[in-house]
């Protein structure tokens, strides 16, 4: 199953998609408020909002197996909430390009905490300055080599500001991350322009988690990345686990193209 991130659609995975079809079906969700799915007046488009979404289009599938969850952006985070949530459910989790953050008050080192405060002020910004981010994100959208894969519109700009604020400003990740029972693969390019080291360094030490550092990548999932997604599907750091405590081979998942 293929969480993206925010302000974008399943389109995320173009580059994903062709290295696991011959081994995997793939679930390619549109997540709640994005692409071609719903975007309901009552959703706050918290974590557990999104995950909530996921885990009604997982119920309609009837998937018996435990199943591998990749999370782009902030599809990981929503990912890493609903591995937490659901134990059984998931044998294995792929956080792609995850903007896990903490408060700029916990980070000791000046250089990380002074990055970790841009973020949060650019973040702040993007949402309070309408004109402006539709302008450019419409701007940066002619300038990448996939169709929509940056998709910030009139249509979605409540899901955007609500997801942003109460999905990335306001998360929870590393205490879901202490409470996933699956394997965790993080796989962060080291051009990533959102990424965190101070808060990296946290989760490599974390129990069952490895992190993988890809070169010449950025945030977006280009060939590079999508390789290394590939490979921590297929050849995982730890063995997946089906919900009986057998272990899995990345092979044998079995996943489903559906939308929420």
């Amino acid at each position: 199953m293929l969480l993206h991130g925010i302000a974008s659609s399943s389109v995320t995975f173009h580059n994903v998609l062709p290295l696991l079809e011959r081994t995997h079906r793939c679930i390619a969700i549109d997540l709640l408020g994005f692409g071609e799915s719903p975007a309901p007046a009552w959703a706050n488009y918290t974590l557990a909002d999104h995950a909530a979404a996921v885990e009604r289009t997982v119920a309609s599938l009837r998937l018996r197996e435990p199943f591998t969850v990749v999370g782009h952006s902030m599809g990981a985070l929503i990912a890493a909430r609903y591995a937490a949530r659901k134990p059984r459910r998931v044998s294995g989790l792929v956080m792609v390009s995850p903007p896990i953050y903490l408060s700029p008050a916990e980070i000791g080192d000046a250089f990380e905490r002074a990055r970790m405060d841009f973020y949060l002020r650019l973040y702040e910004y993007l949402r309070t300055n309408r004109d402006f981010t539709l302008r450019h994100a419409a701007l940066v959208q002619r300038l990448l080599p996939i169709p929509k894969a940056v998709d910030i519109t009139e249509r979605n700009w409540e899901p955007f500001v609500k997801s942003l604020q109460h999905s990335i400003e306001s998360q929870t990740t590393l205490s879901d991350l202490a409470h996933v029972k699956a394997p965790v693969d993080v796989i962060m390019g080291n051009l990533d322009e959102f990424r965190s080291e101070a808060v990296l360094r946290i989760v490599e030490r974390m129990r069952g988690v490895t992190v993988r550092r890809v070169r010449a990548t950025n945030h977006l999932i280009g060939k590079r990345l999508a390789r290394a997604v590939a490979d921590a599907v297929l050849t995982p750091s730890h063995p997946r686990v089906s919900g009986d405590g057998v272990a899995l081979s990345g092979r044998a998942q079995y996943l489903e193209a559906t939308l929420v």
